[in-house]
């Protein structure tokens, strides 16, 4: 192996190990000593809960384990946005399981919180997968209530989504297994079924205290929406349980009484390991994301052996267009080849950029695999698409809004890996998140920016130099640098994988080595999801 080569697995190596040691702290919750008062209440943990209702040496995916990473310090934190959200399976059907973590603020609800409960709702929504709620919340979390209560895609989104769920036939299933109050009462009861446990949850609109405050009325929270009241009084809830692992059981045995859909026959067959070893992936990797390689040989150490079939191998070469099957699954990839290549003219192309003939071949092939009902698979090391005078001209813009166009309008799944950079409208073109992929996810190291750390800092020290100058200032060599250090800075701090994942601008950011498991189990979700939707681009440029 070559110095270059041992360098890149060395680096790649400790960002895995950087991503494993941040992601075990988020696990923790609110901490150790935390977790021990919940299981001293006669409780289990959230993830617990969890790994108890899945089944056995079965595979699952966890969504935004990175969520509010390093944010909300003036509160303290909310490691995982304070719930957990995984899919996988539950007697032997695929679930997404969404959990109030009770360690993280008695499970309030933060700005994140509701944003990562949102996004489960949508991925079980657009998969039509049976939904549950292992509901332990003490309620909006007051001081940042501004920031969570009003507005479209605040709190009040969830319940009607509920509403939207139960309409069209998605299974949504309940445990109060702690405090359900105010507004989050609505979540359990909305829900096809719910389940509170004896004792240790209650749900009520008003606790205790505030009913004393509102009305003087003078009741304890076990009479006034314990587990008897509501189950033999109000009849809120269908069952009640008389411990975690018994309303965990009840859970698994409706489950597996859910008869099944229709499927959207997405092609599977026997699935074979990657010819080449999938650990390579870390001496192909540049950390370096300026750095040339060749994305071809990181597809072939992520596909099944023997599955590629390259489409216009020799055309549009800056982006690569091609089928292949991931765990037997067959798939449509458009990934950006990051070498240098030569055109038929003898012009060289500059990696991760997308040029009009680029554009033009992905466009096509996105129609191909709509046409063939094959999911799509991004592969995002993008650095935006070709400026200058001859690539206006030659109508890069138009070539680029015709792929939009495609990926947009596209009704097969789409699934997102981002493994370098993503910048600008490349972003978008290569399926970005606002253009809903079914999942999203990034390798460690990747960058997600409108433009490189060094482009930007430059344009931003341009404006501030500008702005100085007016006012008089004269900037000495020294200080330019300095400020454009400290710029670049600020700047980079933000394009980092985990400001993103904190954000929930992706669903994780995982090890590459997870990621035919993320493909094939967001494939597998989109099958219980027939498509209703005729493929159509709507008008494009000529």
């Amino acid at each position: 192996m070559s110095i270059a080569l041992e360098k890149n697995k060395d680096q790649n190596k400790l960002l895995v190990a950087d991503l494993n040691k941040k992601t075990a702290q988020m696990k923790l919750g609110g901490g150790k000593s935390r977790l021990e008062k919940i299981r001293l209440q006669g409780k289990m943990t959230a993830r617990e809960r969890i790994n108890f209702l899945l089944d056995e040496n079965t595979k699952s995916i966890e969504i935004g384990t990175l969520a509010g990473y390093d944010m909300y310090k003036e509160n303290g934190g909310c490691p995982s946005g304070g719930v957990i959200v995984v899919m996988g399976y539950i007697s032997k059907k695929l679930c997404l399981v969404v959990a109030n973590d009770a360690s993280v603020k008695a499970g309030a609800w933060f700005p994140i919180s509701t944003k990562k409960n949102l996004r489960a709702q949508e991925i079980a929504m657009n998969n039509k997968i049976p939904i549950i709620y292992l509901v332990d919340s003490a309620g909006v979390f007051l001081p940042r209530q501004d920031e969570i209560f009003p507005d479209k895609d605040h709190f009040g989104r969830i319940f009607r989504n509920n509403a939207k769920m139960s309409s069209e036939g998605i299974i949504q299933i309940s445990a109060v297994m702690g405090s359900c109050v105010a507004g989050g009462a609505y979540l359990p009861i909305m829900s096809d079924e719910a389940i509170i446990v004896n004792k240790t949850a209650s749900i009520f609109l008003a606790g205790s205290y505030l009913v004393k405050a509102a009305i003087g009325e003078d009741v304890d929270n076990e009479s006034l929406g314990g587990a008897s009241t509501h189950s033999e009084i109000s009849g809120i809830v269908d069952y009640k349980a008389k411990n975690d692992q018994d309303a965990l059981n009840r859970i698994r045995a409706l489950v597996e009484k859910i008869g099944d859909n229709p499927k959207a026959g997405f092609n599977r067959i026997k699935s074979l390991d990657p010819g080449m070893p999938a650990e390579e992936i870390y001496e192909l990797l540049p950390n370096d994301k300026s750095q040339p390689y060749d994305t071809i040989k990181i597809i072939e150490r992520l596909v099944d052996n023997g599955s590629i079939e390259e489409y216009k191998a020799d055309y549009g070469k800056t982006l690569i267009t091609l089928y292949a099957r991931v765990d037997g699954w067959a798939i449509g990839i458009v990934a950006n080849q990051r070498k240098i290549v030569k055109n038929k003219k003898g012009e060289l192309q500059f990696g991760g950029v997308i040029y009009g003939d680029s554009a033009d071949k992905a466009t096509r092939f996105i129609g191909n695999c709509n046409q063939r009902k094959i999911p799509l698979v991004f592969i995002q090391d993008v650095t935006g698409f070709m400026v200058g005078s001859k690539a206006e001209h030659s109508g890069i813009i138009k070539d680029g809004a015709k792929m939009l166009n495609a990926m947009s309008n596209s009704v097969v799944p789409k699934f997102t890996v981002i493994i370098g950079n993503s910048n600008g409208a490349g972003n978008y073109a290569m399926c970005g998140k606002a253009y809903d992929p079914r999942l999203i996810f990034a390798w460690p190291g990747s960058k997600i920016a409108v433009m490189g750390g060094d482009q930007a800092a430059k344009v931003l020290l341009q404006i501030e130099k500008s702005k100085r100058k007016e006012e008089g200032e004269k900037m000495s060599p020294k200080k330019e640098k300095k400020l454009f250090n400290e710029i670049k800075s600020q700047y980079e701090k933000q394009t980092q994988a985990y400001y993103a994942a904190a954000r929930l601008w992706t669903d994780a950011i995982i090890d590459p080595l997870e990621t035919r498991k993320w493909i094939s189990i967001g494939i597998d979700a989109a099958n219980n999801a027939p498509i209703e939707k005729k493929f159509n681009m709507g008008l494009i440029q000529v």
